[in-house]
C-alpha cells in the first residue's frame, strides 16, 4: 500500500500518465454526473427535531380532513393611515367575493382592528406538497387582489404558505449568483497570488468542476436518507477548503521548481511533501462535520453529512486531477513570472523576517496577540441568540410586511397563534385548562380528525411571536394541558417549533462543541505525535473562533442591526472555525515540525513561517472571501455565518498564524513536541542529504534562512 502510494504521484505526473489520468477524470466525471444529473436536493426546512412535541402535533395533524387547506392572510390598511371608513369596509367585502372565486372557499371576514385601521380577511388554499402548487396559488391569489385595486388602500398577502413562497422566490437565481460570484473572487485572488493571465485557470477549473460534481452527488445523497440542508454553504465549503488544497500543493510546486529543472520531479516532491498535510487538514474537517450527523435539529445534521461528502471530493480533485493537469502545462503555466533553478521567493523573505522578530522577543506578539483575541470576544458581552421569522429574512417581501401591518394593529399572536391537539373526550376540559393561563386571549375548536378521536384547538396569545414572552405562554400552555393527562394534549405551531427548535439547538451545541475539539486534537496529536504541541494549539485556536464570534457577533449588532443570532449560527459558526483554523495550523506546524528535524524547533517555526507564510495568507484571504460571499443569499442565518467565519479566518492568519503560534513555538521550544523529540539541528538533515548535496524538507531553506535572519539583524 505505501508502495502504491509513492508511486501514485510519478504516475499521476509522467508522460503518459498524466494525460490518461486526465482522460479517466473526465470519464469519471460525466459518468457521476450523468448518474446523479437528475437529483435535487429534498425541500422542506424543519426548525424543530423531528421527536418535539411541536414536530409531533403537525404530524397529529394530518388526521384531519382538513390538512391540506392553509390559511393566508389578506391584511388590508389606508395608504394615510387614517381609520378605515364604510366605503372602505365594502369594497374589502367586495373583494371577499373575488377571493372565494380565486381559492374556491369562502373567506372568513373583514374582521376590523380596535383602533379601526387595519383589516383582516381569512382566505383558506388547498394545497398538496408540492412547492409548485403552493406558488401558484399564493401568486394567484396575489393576482387577484391586484386586479381589483382599492382606492387608498394597500392589501397585503401573507401567513404561513405566503411566506414560504416569497422566502422560495427569494432565493430565485441566488445559488447562481453565489456561484458567479465565489468565481469571480476566487480567480482575482489567484491572478494576484501567481501574477500570471494563465495558471489560476487550472485549479480554478478543477475546483469548480469538484463544486459542480459536489452539488449533484450531496442532492442525490440528501434524497436517498431524506436530508435536508443549505446547498451555498456547502459549495462555500468546496471552492475555499479546494482552493486552499491547490494553494498549497502549486505553492510548494512553485518552490521546487527553483531547485529542479524537470518540473514533473518538482511536481513528485511537491505532492509527497504536501499530501500528508492536505489529508489531515481533509480529515480534520471531514470528521468534524462528520458529528454533526448525531445533531438533533434536521439542517444541521444533513448540513454536516453533505459537506463532508463534498469536501472528500474536493480532495480527490486536487489530489489526483490537478497534479496531472499542471504536469501537462509544465513550467510555462507560470508564465510571465515562471521559477527558474536558484530563484527565492520575495515573499519569503518577509515572513522570514516576521518569524525572526517574533522568535527573538516572542512575549510581546504572544501577549499583544491573545489581548486582541480576548478584547474580540468581549463582543460577545450582551449577546442575544433566536431571530424571529421575519427577522430571519433581509430582503423585503410582501408576507413579511404584512405581517408587520398585523402586528401593529392587532394582537401580536394572531399572526402565528398555537396548534393544541388532544383527545376529543377531554376537550372541554383542554379549553378550561388552557383559557385560565395567563396570557391567552382567546381558546377555540376549529375541527376533529377523521375518525373523530382528536380534537385540534386554536390558541391566540398576547405576546408577539418570538418573543421571550411567547417562548415563555408556549411552556405554560404545555403545562397546563399536562393537567389534563387523558387528553394527551400536545401544543404545536410556528411558536411552539421555535421553542422546540432552541432546546434542540442548544443539545446539539453541548454534543457537538466536545466531539469537534476531541476529533482536531486527535488528528492533532497522530500527526504530530505530541501532545505538548496540540494542546497548546487547540486552546488558541478555541480563543480565536470566541474572538471571532464576538466580534462577528458585535458587527452585526451595530454595523448590519441583526439585533440576535440566528439559532444555528453559534454550532456552525464555531465548528467552521475550529475545523478551518485547524487546517492552518496543518499547514504551518507540520512544515515546521519537519523542519526542527534539521535545525531545531525555534529555527524549524522560522523556515516554515518563511515557506508557508504566502501561502497561509492568500489562502486566508481566500477562504475569508468566499465565506463573505455568503452575505448575497437572503438569508440572515447565512449571512451572520459568513461575516463570522471570514473575520475569524482573517484574525487566523494575520494575527494566531503569524504571530502567536510562532511565539509560542518560540517560549516552550523542544518541549513542544514531548514525549517525542523533533530532533536537533544537524541531528539527521546531514546524514540524509541527497545526491546533490540538498538536505530533505529544509535543509534547502538553510542559506535562504541564514540571509533573512542577517537582514532582520
Amino acid at each position: 500500500m505505501l508502495r502504491t502510494l509513492r508511486s501514485l504521484p510519478l504516475w499521476l505526473t509522467s508522460r503518459r500518465g498524466g494525460w490518461i489520468s486526465l482522460l479517466i477524470a473526465a470519464v469519471a466525471f460525466t459518468a457521476l454526473l450523468g448518474a446523479f444529473g437528475r437529483a435535487s436536493v429534498p425541500a422542506g426546512n424543519d426548525v424543530a427535531p423531528p421527536d418535539s412535541e411541536s414536530a409531533q402535533a403537525a404530524l397529529l395533524a394530518e388526521q384531519f380532513p382538513d390538512a391540506d387547506e392553509h390559511t393566508v392572510l389578506l391584511v388590508a390598511s389606508r395608504d394615510d393611515d387614517a381609520q378605515l371608513s364604510d366605503a372602505d369596509l365594502a369594497a374589502l367585502g367586495a373583494l371577499s367575493g373575488e377571493v372565494e372565486a380565486e381559492t374556491g372557499h369562502a373567506p372568513h371576514g373583514p374582521i376590523v382592528s380596535d383602533d379601526g385601521e387595519a383589516v383582516v380577511i381569512q382566505a383558506t388554499l388547498t394545497l398538496d406538497d408540492d412547492d409548485d402548487a403552493a406558488a401558484d396559488a399564493v401568486h394567484g391569489l396575489r393576482d387577484t387582489v391586484a386586479e381589483h385595486p382599492l382606492t387608498g388602500m394597500h392589501v397585503q398577502v401573507t401567513g404561513g404558505p405566503a411566506f414560504g413562497v416569497d422566502v422560495a422566490s427569494a432565493f430565485d437565481g441566488a445559488d447562481f449568483t453565489l456561484l458567479m460570484v465565489t468565481l469571480g473572487i476566487v480567480a482575482l485572488l489567484l491572478i494576484v497570488t501567481y501574477r500570471s493571465p494563465v495558471l489560476w485557470m487550472i485549479p480554478l477549473i478543477v475546483v469548480a468542476l469538484a463544486d459542480q460534481l459536489a452539488n449533484k452527488a450531496t442532492a442525490a445523497i440528501g434524497a436517498g436518507l431524506g436530508l435536508q440542508f443549505d446547498s451555498g454553504i456547502v459549495s462555500v465549503l468546496v471552492f475555499g477548503a479546494g482552493t486552499n488544497y491547490a494553494l498549497l500543493l502549486i505553492s510548494r510546486y512553485r518552490e521546487e521548481l527553483a531547485r529542479e529543472t524537470d518540473h514533473r520531479r518538482a511536481l513528485v516532491a511537491a505532492w509527497r511533501a504536501t499530501a500528508p498535510a492536505i489529508v489531515a487538514s481533509n480529515v480534520t474537517v471531514v470528521l468534524a462535520l462528520s458529528t454533526l450527523a448525531l445533531a438533533v435539529i434536521p439542517g444541521t445534521r444533513g448540513l454536516g453529512i453533505a459537506s463532508a461528502v463534498g469536501l472528500l471530493i474536493a480532495l480527490a480533485a486536487v489530489l489526483l486531477v490537478l497534479p496531472p493537469a499542471l504536469a501537462v502545462c509544465g513550467r510555462r503555466l507560470f508564465w510571465p513570472f515562471a521559477p527558474r533553478v536558484g530563484d527565492v521567493a520575495a515573499t519569503g523573505r518577509v515572513w522570514g523576517a516576521v518569524a525572526q522578530r517574533v522568535s527573538r522577543r516572542p512575549w510581546v506578539p504572544l501577549v499583544g496577540g491573545l489581548a486582541l483575541l480576548g478584547v474580540l470576544a468581549g463582543g460577545l458581552a450582551g449577546a442575544s441568540v433566536g431571530l424571529t421569522q421575519v427577522e430571519k429574512f433581509r430582503v423585503v417581501s410582501e408576507s413579511a410586511a404584512g405581517l408587520t401591518v398585523l402586528g401593529d394593529h392587532f394582537p401580536a399572536g394572531e399572526a402565528q397563534p398555537m396548534i393544541v391537539i388532544g383527545d376529543t373526550a377531554e376537550a372541554d376540559a383542554l379549553v378550561a385548562a388552557i383559557d385560565d393561563v395567563p396570557g391567552v386571549l382567546r381558546v377555540s375548536a376549529t375541527g376533529e380528525s377523521s375518525d373523530g378521536a382528536l380534537t385540534r384547538l386554536l390558541v391566540v396569545g398576547e405576546p408577539a411571536p418570538g418573543t421571550p414572552g411567547s417562548l415563555d405562554l408556549v411552556s405554560a400552555v404545555r403545562g397546563a394541558v399536562q393537567t389534563v393527562p387523558d387528553a394527551d394534549a400536545v401544543v404545536g405551531g410556528p411558536v411552539a417549533a421555535d421553542l422546540d427548535a432552541r432546546e434542540g439547538n442548544r443539545r446539539d451545541l453541548l454534543l457537538v462543541v466536545p466531539l469537534v475539539l476531541a476529533v482536531s486534537l486527535l488528528v492533532l496529536i497522530v500527526l504530530l505525535r505530541s501532545l505538548v504541541a496540540p494542546v497548546l494549539l487547540l486552546a488558541v485556536n478555541i480563543l480565536s473562533a470566541v474572538a471571532a464570534i464576538g466580534a462577528g457577533t458585535w458587527l452585526s449588532r451595530v454595523v448590519f442591526g441583526w439585533d440576535a443570532l440566528d439559532l444555528q449560527v453559534p454550532l456552525l459558526s464555531f465548528l467552521f472555525l475550529v475545523a478551518l483554523g485547524i487546517d492552518y495550523t496543518i499547514f504551518l506546524v507540520h512544515r515546521a515540525r519537519t523542519e526542527a528535524r534539521t535545525v531545531g524547533t525555534r529555527q524549524g517555526m522560522v523556515r516554515a513561517l518563511t515557506a508557508t507564510g504566502g501561502v497561509i495568507t492568500s489562502a486566508g484571504v481566500v477562504l475569508a472571501a468566499v465565506f463573505a460571499a455568503l452575505g448575497l443569499l437572503p438569508l440572515v442565518t447565512l449571512g451572520q455565518i459568513g461575516l463570522i467565519v471570514g473575520i475569524g479566518v482573517l484574525v487566523d492568519t494575520f494575527v494566531v498564524r503569524t504571530l502567536v503560534v510562532p511565539a509560542i513555538f518560540a517560549i516552550v521550544g523542544e518541549r513542544m513536541w514531548w514525549p517525542r523529540k523533533a530532533g536537533g539541528a544537524g541531528s539527521r538533515g546531514d546524514r540524509h542529504a541527497d545526491r546533490h548535496g540538498h538536505r530533505p524538507h529544509g535543509g534547502e531553506y538553510e542559506d535562504a534562512a541564514v540571509a533573512i535572519s542577517a537582514d532582520a539583524d
